[in-house]
């Protein structure tokens, strides 16, 4: 490799960090070998580093990082959302976005708001919707660097869907406990206000939650979105992977796959794909098929060998047994944190806390006979090259 050929690859990088240029003045002084062992071997790595910092630079806070202040606290946020709501909610198949404002801690942003999602879209009185802030105009408020935030909503206009929403809060809020890998959640108490005024009252005041855009949880994380068609059987992070199926099957998920939707453009189903180190991350999202959230319009795919999304049924790749015990322990050894995380949620019923505690703690017990939880990962996991 030549000077001319190292100076170029920094050169698309950024020429203008000092760091950059001091590493690219000193390769040159090499001979060509050790310059490009050096290059393969540490700087591509420095490089991809770089460039998710400058992803975040320039599309969260020009000159600067900063975490954001939504996702770093677990008191909910009382939220009023006005606009044409009846208009919202008409029309399933649309992403139209509509003027919106919404108002919290007494200052009001312009927004524009949209359905999202895909089955619920079907299946909700009430679907989940998109915020779309105006970035530059959330400096210094609890939505500061946000742009477009995806909120869970009730789905249906009665409590037992808005305790289902609850619950699935929860299930995002396990998974933190469990590892830094995951996306985060905030719960917020809503008033939506229909300017058309023809919202049905029961779906006026109802909590809802918003999750970490895709990009804050790279910069996070040390990452860099993965868009790829397929998952990369041999080159995902099989520790990570398996901390996703013990969870999986501690939530009665088994509602993802490591194959792309039809309605996605990249893989995974219900899950997301981030890069470090070299190595494929698979982050899960979507949680409202588990086994926690019993939701009422929830049924298990009819070609899984289960009647109802309560039963549990490990559906995790097959990987190495040392991998798959180290995440039962991990996940064990946060029995106290987990079981705490469903007494602390605001809204949610005594009789939902009894059922989700209860659920939650039939894992625990099973996961005492930890040879024999293996055995049965090890009977029902999933060929990765099949």
């Amino acid at each position: 490799m030549s000077c001319a050929e190292v100076s170029l690859i920094f050169s698309v990088v950024s020429p203008t960090l000092a760091g950059f240029a001091r590493l690219r003045d000193r390769l040159c002084f090499l001979d060509a070998a050790t310059r490009q062992n050096v290059v393969n071997g540490l700087v591509v790595n420095e490089i991809k580093r770089f460039r998710a910092v400058l992803t975040v630079l320039s599309g969260v806070l020009p000159g600067a990082i900063a975490a954001s202040p939504l996702f770093e606290a677990h008191e909910v946020i009382d939220v009023r959302l006005s606009g044409p709501v009846t208009s919202l909610l008409k029309d399933r198949e649309s992403r139209e976005e509509l003027p919106f404002v919404l108002t919290a801690n007494g200052v009001d942003h312009e927004i524009e708001v949209r359905l999202r999602g895909h089955s619920r879209r079907r299946v909700c009185e009430f679907p989940p919707i998109r915020l779309d802030f105006r970035r530059r105009e959330t400096a210094g408020t609890i939505f500061e660097g946000q742009d477009k935030l995806k909120v869970v909503t009730h789905c249906r206009n009665y409590d037992r869907g808005e305790q289902d929403m609850l619950q699935e809060y929860i299930v995002y809020r396990i998974f933190n406990a469990i590892t830094e890998d995951s996306y985060r959640v905030r719960l917020l108490r809503m008033e939506y206000v229909d300017t058309q005024g023809k919202l049905d009252s029961k779906a006026r005041y109802r909590y809802a939650f918003v999750i970490e855009p895709a990009d804050e949880v790279a910069a996070r994380i040390g990452s860099t979105r993965g868009e790829l068609t397929g998952f990369p059987v041999h080159r995902h992070d099989k520790s990570v992977a398996a901390r996703v199926y013990v969870f999986q099957y501690l939530v009665g998920n088994t509602d993802y796959s490591f194959v792309k939707a039809d309605y996605d453009d990249f893989c995974c189903h219900n899950g997301d794909l981030f890069e470090r180190d070299g190595k494929v991350l698979y982050l899960p999202y979507d949680f409202d098929l588990t086994g926690v959230v019993n939701a009422r319009y929830a049924y298990p795919d009819p070609l899984l060998p289960i009647d109802n999304v309560t039963s549990r049924l490990y559906r995790g790749l097959c990987t190495d047994r040392s991998l798959l015990t180290a995440a039962i322990r991990r996940v064990a050894a946060r029995e106290a944190e987990i079981l705490a995380i469903v007494d602390e949620v605001s809204g949610l019923s005594k009789d939902n806390v009894e059922t989700t505690r209860r659920y939650l703690k039939r894992f625990f017990e099973q996961a005492r006979d930890q040879n024999a939880m293996l055995r049965n990962f090890e009977r029902r996991c999933q060929d990765p090259l099949s």
